[in-house]
């Protein structure tokens, strides 16, 4: 248990609560001319402010509670990155009751279970998802209200849901004017649900504290201020979208929202990036790949002004960084998780060590990054006790803090996820080296263990992506009659790949790994298994190639 120590008093207003109200609050009086920027369904740009963009807030406020939400009540919401979806984060908050983030991409089996299981009573949504809620109406046994989202007022609701509501025509006869509460900071406001790889999908519910800290955090670890442009590619159903419209809004940033977009049409974005000017900006290795490859088709490449790009879910290749590099842009790896809001790490080259060679620099920005203030961690082996910090021992992250969740919401299986001390176990393998940065070997379940000994995954991966003509690539371990696992790895190519071959791979690799270590084979495939939030799903790969070895 965490020892507390009780101090002298203090005399300042420690009652006052941290509310998510306050971004806006403060964006629209200080910020009030600053563009708020969101892309339609058809490709137009809807332009606005924060001020007018405080006084929807205002309406929609109004409107939830003509609609009888009451504090402590679950609103899903399911849209893309856009205005709307700010609106209600802030709306749906700010008077007390909580936005629970529904993933389109998950199965109608969890989607139902999300619903019901947060027992949400009104649901946003899209009128481009309106079928992945009309797919499973039947089964929900809470909801009494459904919004429907367009880019454009409609008197003519196309659904089959009932009893459904035009979202801007609830807010047309509103006052922008609303009494906003303040509300127990430990209260949630917002919940979300981890992508169900292994069993249902778990709740994590995060307060308003805990948001309010997140995102002083993210700002300045980030140094974020009123000179950026931000703009929103993490889907905003997952995980908040890390937060980075949080972060615009408590800074006075131009705040720009993708809209609806796919990893194989990255165009949209690429020329948000540049017609904005962006200046930061957030997404996965999975949309910056292939955001390099349409610019690399571009007669005139870009060259970006200060533009950092927050890189997570799985390690970019280090080929990737170096190419925004060359146009003016840093990808900074970071790390986190949907129980840790999600930040625990973030890379960034020290000054300290701005002495070192070059190579040695890109392999410290290939890691994971530097813990974050405020977060306790540990690394820890097979018997709890705490490894060396000297980049090969690998343990377990554990972490604790103001943004790590201390239980899953009514599910058994937080007894087996914490320790007894409140730690969260990650199931992440870890290093830390001596200038304190943290590197991801593997997911403990995906680690490969061959003839005895371990092999990393994710340095076969970020290899084999290193190859200019390879597209992605995911190793997994496969059950083998001699060696217990064996590497498999499977690899897309790009469209100007001709005639490789898997022994052009295995050579391109072969200085880094022992031959041990290599994969057995390499497979040419048009796409590679994801998961709901575009990781490389190991299970799906397991699944289909469980007896490849066996059989060869």
């Amino acid at each position: 248990m965490i020892k507390m120590v009780e101090g002298f008093p203090s005399t300042f207003g420690d009652d006052y609560q941290l509310n998510t109200n306050e971004f806006i609050r403060y964006a629209a009086t200080t910020f009030p001319e600053v563009e708020v920027i969101s892309r339609n369904l058809d490709g137009t740009l809807m332009r606005y402010n924060y001020e007018k963009a405080y006084a929807r807030v205002g309406k929609l406020a109004n409107a939830l509670k003509k609609l009888g939400v009451k504090p402590g009540d679950r609103i899903g919401v399911m849209e893309w990155n856009t205005h709307r979806f700010f609106e209600l984060y802030l709306a749906i908050s700010g008077i007390g009751a909580v936005l629970l983030q529904i993933n389109p991409r998950i199965s109608d089996e969890d989607r139902s279970y999300v619903i019901n299981h947060a027992g949400a009573t009104v649901i946003c949504i899209s009128e481009s998802m309106v079928s992945l809620i009309e797919s499973v109406q039947e089964e929900l046994d809470n909801v009494r209200e459904y919004i429907i989202l367009h880019d454009e007022k409609q008197n003519i609701i196309k659904t089959k849901l009932t009893p459904a509501h035009d979202y801007e025509t609830l807010l047309e006869p509103e006052s922008s004017q609303y009494d906003w509460p303040m509300i127990n900071e430990c209260s949630a406001y917002s919940g979300a649900y981890t992508s169900g790889t292994t069993g249902k999908p778990k709740a994590v519910y995060y307060s308003h504290r805990t948001i309010c800290l997140h995102t002083l955090c993210l700002s300045t670890l980030c140094s974020i201020n009123a000179n950026d442009v931000l703009m929103q590619i993490v889907p905003m159903f997952h995980c908040h979208g890390w937060g980075v419209f949080f972060c615009a809004a408590l800074t006075g940033a131009k705040l720009v929202f993708s809209g609806k977009y796919t990893a194989e049409e990255t165009q949209p974005l690429v020329d948000l990036l540049i017609s904005e000017k962006v200046t930061m900006t957030c997404g996965a290795p999975a949309i910056f790949m292939p955001m390099l490859h349409y610019i690399k088709t571009l007669k005139d490449k870009p060259h970006f002004n200060n533009l950092r790009m927050l890189s997570g879910a799985t390690a970019p290749p280090v080929s990737v960084m170096k190419d925004y590099a060359a146009m003016g842009a840093d990808i900074i790896h970071a790390y986190g998780a949907t129980e840790t809001t999600p930040i625990v790490s973030l890379n960034f080259l020290k000054p300290s060590l701005a002495h070192l060679p070059e190579e040695e620099k890109w392999a410290l920005r290939l890691k994971q990054g530097c813990p974050v203030p405020f977060v306790s961690w540990k690394l820890l082996d097979g018997n709890g006790k705490e490894v060396p910090r000297d980049g090969e021992s690998v343990g377990e992250g554990h972490y604790r803090g103001p943004w790590i969740t201390a239980s899953y919401y009514d599910d058994e299986r937080s007894k087996d996820a914490f320790t007894e001390d409140g730690y969260w176990k990650s199931g992440d393998a870890l290093t830390m080296d001596k200038y304190g940065y943290l590197k991801v070997t593997d997911r403990f379940k995906d680690v490969i263990k061959s003839g005895g000994e371990w092999i990393s995954s994710i340095d076969l991966e970020n290899a084999i992506m290193a190859h200019p003509h390879v597209v992605e690539a995911s190793v997994a371990g496969i059950p083998h009659p001699k060696w217990e696992e064996r590497p498999l790895a499977l690899v897309v190519l790009n469209n100007t790949a001709r005639d490789v071959t898997e022994e052009d791979i295995l050579n391109f690799i072969m200085p880094k790994f022992a031959k041990w270590q290599l994969p057995d084979r390499i497979l040419f495939v048009d796409a590679i298994p994801k998961t709901s939030v575009g990781k490389f799903s190991k299970k799906d790969i397991r699944k289909e190639y469980g007896n490849f070895y066996s059989q060869q």
